[in-house]
């Protein structure tokens, strides 16, 4: 028997003083086919039966072949080492460690999580990780409006058209407007500083997602002026060849960590972070974990800075985070420490080696790429037909790439094509070999 809390007086009350005239009515935006459906359940499976089943279906996924999808999540190379202990019993049921005597492990790889994430981004504080990296790209432009009192952000079209709708949805019942720079030559041109007089923040993503390299220290330096804050919302695994945020004065570092940790995995989950500078650490959202000394004067850690999260003093609350993907975070920490220094940018040059051999391959084989701005790892390939037709057909081919570059930026048919460290020589040849088929296919039907 279910136990429902509320009785028949206490529904009445709360349908009256919403002024409903009864549950159902709650639900009457969503079509009447999809309430209460008929759901004709199958009889029970024996569990033999339905581990059968379940690896039937589990076959039907192909995550294997030639990968140049990008946008937004990649493959790259993990050692085994980062499961086998991300898969460890307290990392696993982790909870918000409340009560640090009893969660020193769990806090201190927070911890060192943390640094990681400073020492990458070249800003000194980190928190203990956030949803993932649009909400990330949010919580900075939130933290902007508390800082600086304005209620404008600024964002290149080159932020992922994804993120720019979380950014929307955080933003618009707040009254805050949201302004778009569109790109030119792929790319963000600076603003004049009368054009961000009202701006919070400027927000770009290096590489943006067309794949090519912004102009980061200009648009920072704009952004300063015009008395903003910059947020650059960055690929952690770029970092290990390009200019950390630090650099180029970015306030704020946000994105997603799935590049530097985290399989693919059909789209998730990964992580996002945050690192700032210490001047917005009290704007800050989410759980940080500090160093200190227990009453013997051993190294100890805690949570700190506690007031702002939701648990605690809600009304104060900077943001609504609290649990966040803990254990994604922690698995972008081992990988780190796995791989080293080194090995991170040998990912990081691998990939950008790998995707200019895709970009002249592509070149010699008489498609047009464009590499006219400098790119990191992946790039804009205009194509003959229509971008969810190229992906499905060379899905039949092996192929796993056609991610669209979408109608806004006005390039046509074209599709973002990405390369890692991993992608082969065998690879390249099987999707010039795929587009080269379609191209043909195209211009037989256009000639008919």
């Amino acid at each position: 028997m279910h136990y429902l809390p509320h009785t028949p007086e206490d529904v009445a009350r709360a349908l009256k003083l919403i002024g409903a005239p009864s549950i159902d009515a709650l639900f009457e935006d969503i079509p009447a086919e999809l309430r209460d459906p008929d759901m004709q359940v199958a009889p029970g499976l024996s569990e033999a039966e339905l581990m059968a089943h379940l690896r039937q279906l589990a076959a039907r996924n192909e995550d294997r072949g030639a990968d140049f999808l990008g946008g937004g999540v990649r493959r790259h190379f993990m050692p085994s080492v980062t499961s086998h202990l991300a898969m460890q019993s307290e990392f696993v049921t982790a909870y918000t460690p409340y009560q640090p005597e009893v969660a020193q492990g769990i806090l201190q790889a927070t911890f060192e999580y943390q640094t990681m994430m400073s020492e990458l981004t070249g800003l000194p504080v980190s928190n203990a990780s956030m949803y993932d990296g649009a909400s990330a790209v949010a919580e900075a432009a939130l933290l902007a409006v508390r800082q600086t009192g304005r209620e404008q952000v600024v964002v290149s079209r080159g932020v992922h058209p994804e993120t720019r709708e979380v950014l929307q949805t955080y933003l618009s019942p707040l009254g805050i407007e949201l302004t778009t720079i569109d790109l030119d030559r792929l790319t963000t041109p600076v603003p004049a500083e009368d054009d961000l007089a009202a701006a919070a923040c400027v927000i770009a993503q290096q590489p943006n997602y067309l794949g090519y390299l912004e102009p980061m220290q200009q648009l920072s330096d704009a952004s300063h002026a015009a008395g903003a804050l910059f947020v650059a919302a960055v690929d952690p695994l770029s970092l290990a060849v390009l200019a950390a945020p630090g650099d180029y004065g970015a306030d704020v570092a946000v994105g997603d960590g799935q590049t530097v940790g985290n399989p693919a995995n059909f789209g998730g989950p990964a992580f996002g972070f945050m690192v700032v500078k210490e001047a917005l650490v009290r704007q800050f959202p989410g759980r940080v974990v500090g160093q200190t000394t227990d009453v013997d004067g051993k190294r100890a850690f805690v949570l700190t800075l506690q007031a702002r999260e939701q648990h605690i003093r809600r009304s104060k609350a900077k943001s609504n985070i609290c649990s966040n993907h803990q254990l994604t975070a922690l698995m972008a920490a081992i990988n780190l420490a796995a791989l080293g220094p080194q090995g991170l940018r040998d990912l990081a040059v691998g990939s950008v080696q790998r995707a200019h051999q895709l970009a002249d391959t592509l070149t010699q084989a008489g498609f047009e790429p464009l590499t006219s701005a400098r790119f990191f790892n992946e790039f804009v390939l205009p194509v003959a037909v229509e971008p969810a037709t190229l992906r499905r057909e060379l899905a039949r081919r092996g192929v796993q790439a056609g991610v669209a570059a979408g109608q806004e930026y006005g390039l046509g048919h074209a599709v973002v094509l990405a390369a890692t460290e991993s992608t082969t020589d065998a690879d390249i040849q099987q999707l010039v070999s795929g587009l080269r088929s379609l191209e043909a296919a195209a211009m037989e039907t256009a000639d008919a």
